[in-house]
């Protein structure tokens, strides 16, 4: 997986190499500084590591003591899938790293980054998500930096591996969200109705009294929604994926960010122009 090129060559070839690693996330070098004025996507420059061990949840720790977390991914909540992944991970031990930072670092000072181990074939995050062993998601960011990844793990969705194994959640099965209740969820509904409100945006999978999911979106998060052109009239009656931790209070609720809703009879989206493709091809 190294190789037998040294360590002190790799570092003098990063310059060059930061732009095929951008290309290989599926980020155009030009676009790298600013995607859209979303900070929380900023890529900084790059850099060779050694990946020294994996901890709880996903947490790599490089040779270097800097804590790092991969990007645009969330860790799975099972066991069994959570040591899955850790072994996976943990299989790349000693390997050399080069990292991407993004953004600022997490609350508990957690590096956010994009993570290519060998020379550059083996994407951390594409790879745990495309075995189905994690999601694709932004987690507390507004924004999925990476949405190409949502390819990936469609892919491993159709092939029911790992977190797929089991049927998507249905946004009319109340007893099933009720039992997801405080976890992170996928869910998959038809939107019966929308209602905006000063605060709140609502999007209702059911009937009035149904045991059937609530999607409530803040008044901030659905202006970013409309702004990519979707509206209550573009949403109501429209088969819809979305993502987050289920609760219940009257009924299953869930609280949305911007791409945690994908309208899954859309044809022309992001992730799946020709760029994501090449960007993820393995």
């Amino acid at each position: 997986m190294i190789g037998t090129v040294g360590f002190a060559e790799r570092r003098d070839r990063v310059a060059p190499a930061v732009a095929l690693v951008l290309v290989v996330l599926g980020i155009a070098p030009a676009q790298a500084a600013g995607r859209t004025g979303a900070a929380a996507c900023l890529a900084g420059p790059a850099r060779l590591e050694v990946l020294d061990g994996v901890g709880p949840r996903g947490e790599i720790r490089l040779a270097s003591g800097t804590r790092v977390i991969l990007d645009s991914l969330r860790w799975p909540e099972a066991s069994d899938l959570a040591g899955e992944a850790q072994v996976w991970l943990d299989a790349r031990r000693g390997a050399r790293l080069t990292v991407i930072p993004r953004g600022e670092p997490d609350r508990w000072g957690r590096e956010r980054a994009d993570i290519q181990a060998g020379d550059g074939d083996d994407d951390l995050a594409g790879g745990l998500i495309a075995a189905g062993l994690a999601f694709a998601d932004a987690n507390e960011a507004d924004l999925l930096c990476r949405p190409a990844l949502r390819l990936l793990e469609a892919s491993a969705r159709a092939r029911r591996l790992g977190l797929w194994r089991g049927p998507v959640l249905s946004a009319t099965d109340g007893a099933a969200l009720r039992i997801a209740s405080g976890r992170f969820a996928v869910v998959e509904g038809r939107v019966r109705h929308v209602g905006e409100r000063g605060a709140r945006t609502y999007l209702d999978f059911g009937a009035r009294g149904a045991d059937a999911l609530t999607v409530t979106v803040s008044k901030r998060t659905w202006r970013m929604v409309r702004a990519r052109g979707l509206s209550a009239a573009s949403l109501e009656g429209r088969s819809v994926r979305v993502r987050g931790v289920l609760e219940v209070w009257r009924g299953p609720i869930l609280e949305a960010a911007a791409d945690a809703i994908e309208v899954l009879d859309e044809a022309d989206r992001p992730e799946a122009g020709p760029e994501g493709e090449r960007g993820l091809r393995r």
